[in-house]
């Protein structure tokens, strides 16, 4: 029995409409779209605006508020390959096991080496009943800084001197470590920001613990979903999406019952039992995603709609990208806002009229859902800083 092809054009029709890129398939919540993308990224925290309003059918940035501090229904997870990730509630307990828990543990391990070989009178014991009292401090309180609980224990306003002797030795509080421990732990969450929704100065809440899923039956679905969003996906896709080892991706992926499909080249990948079929093309779309948005970032090969000379401009010497002008499932440039709030784009080569039209479409939009605010990527790229220098 031959095995399925999924083409680039089937595979461009599927981002379009599954992750809700084409205007047709746009979301009235937030919540369906860090469904559909499997969590939006939220190490910038801009990158969750930009990217939740780009598949919004009403983008507007106190929708997203909403979802992180009102009905707090997207939680943010130091989760898959040591990224943050706001997924939703239904997600999280299975983001939490299959995930984030296991770097949690790595994470404390490394901050108690570091508070023995860098602070005095940490052990074990301490740090457990420094998180305990934290946790305490909270439930009486409420939501605070880090600041804040320093107050409530002293612990955390404590210092460790890294990098002794070197171009970047600095010293970091306790408290930062502890509480991004804690956060990975899933025991406390970020709340509003003391500021704009681009502010990095922000308070802690307790979470309500999730359910206990054991953590094959979590992997399995943090990859059922991914197959549903991003397939058809090479295991290297898989595997350099999730951090996991190349274990624990076949196991899952064994565990859902993933069907072989051949790519365009010839390549394996996988899909969901019952997806190897076409999907209809949605209507021509464009869009301007930010930095490090999922589409982007979704795949570990990514010649299917970004053309390996286009990386350099795109990209940071990390890997990160920046942001991005899309048209019809391809990346076909790069753009960035100026200070006075213009959102300026370049195309890599002539694509049309048609899609130049669009792009300016969704450059206005984009400029007006934003208003007075001007975004930075905290990850900076060759090209959005040559359109910003030009401004």
């Amino acid at each position: 029995m031959s095995v399925p092809v999924i083409g680039v054009g089937e595979r461009r029709a599927r981002l379009g409409r599954r992750q809700l890129l084409a205007p047709s398939a746009r979301a009235a919540r937030v919540e369906d779209v860090a469904d559909a993308v499997v969590g939006l990224h939220a190490t910038d925290a801009a990158t969750v605006y930009l990217s939740a309003c780009a598949r919004l059918a009403e983008p507007s940035a106190a929708e997203v508020d909403r979802a992180l501090y009102g009905d707090v229904s997207l939680v943010k997870l130091l989760s898959m390959r040591r990224t943050i990730f706001a997924v939703t509630e239904g997600l999280a307990p299975y983001v939490s096991a299959g995930a984030a828990r296991a770097i949690a543990a790595k994470e404390r391990a490394t901050l108690l080496k570091h508070l023995r070989d860098h602070a005095e009178g940490w052990d074990a014991a301490r740090l457990a009943e420094t998180e305990r009292e934290v946790l305490a401090a909270l439930a009486v309180r409420g939501e605070a800084t880090t600041k804040e609980l320093g107050e409530a224990v002293p612990q955390l306003r404590e210092t460790m001197l890294m990098s002794v002797g070197k171009a970047y030795e600095a010293r970091q509080s306790v408290g930062s470590r502890l509480l991004r421990l804690l956060a990975s732990d899933g025991h406390v969450r970020r709340c509003r920001p003391r500021g704009s929704w681009l502010s990095s100065s922000y308070p802690w809440a307790l979470v309500p613990q999730w359910p206990d899923v054991p953590v094959r039956e979590a992997k399995a679905e943090v990859v059922r979903r991914w197959l549903a969003a991003y397939g058809p996906g090479t295991v290297e896709d898989v595997k350099w999406w999730t951090g996991w080892t190349l274990g624990e991706v076949r196991t899952a992926l064994a565990d859902v019952g993933a069907r072989g499909v051949a790519l365009a080249d010839g390549a394996a990948a996988l899909v969901l039992p019952g997806d190897e079929g076409p999907v209809a093309d949605p209507e021509p779309w464009a869009a301007l995603l930010p930095a490090l948005d999922p589409a982007v970032m979704g795949w570990r090969g990514r010649d299917w709609y970004l053309r390996s000379e286009d990386v350099p401009a795109l990209f940071d010497r990390a890997g990160n990208a920046g942001p991005t002008v899309w048209w019809c499932g391809e990346v076909v440039g790069g753009w960035a806002q100026r200070a006075d709030g213009e959102v300026v784009w370049r195309l890599f080569r002539d694509v049309g009229v048609e899609a130049e039209r669009a792009v300016a479409v969704e450059a206005g939009r984009l400029a007006a859902w934003l208003g007075e605010v001007r975004v930075t990527p905290r990850f900076r790229t060759p090209l959005e800083r040559e359109l910003v220098a030009k401004g």
